[in-house]
């Protein structure tokens, strides 16, 4: 069964349509919105495992021009 999480993204004033775009080429990301509040964006994506999941996080989230910090939250279920 697939882990699936919910990323709350802080971007750079003024960058969170072009890194929720960005986002939404990557092949994990089901879904990634500009939203209201402390955060900018939310994305919501899925990976084969936990393993895969971090490598998604830290290795294609997280690198995107304009993300500042991120908040992963997993499924429960």
């Amino acid at each position: 069964m697939p882990t699936r999480a919910f990323i709350l993204i802080e971007t750079e004033v003024g960058r969170a349509k072009q890194v929720a775009e960005a986002l939404r080429s990557v092949p994990e990301v089901l879904a990634a919105d500009v939203i209201t509040g402390n955060f900018d964006v939310i994305a919501t994506i899925e990976a084969p495992n936990m393993s895969a999941m971090a490598e998604v996080v830290t290795g294609q989230v997280q690198s995107v021009r304009g993300v500042m910090r991120t908040i992963t939250c997993v499924s429960a279920g």
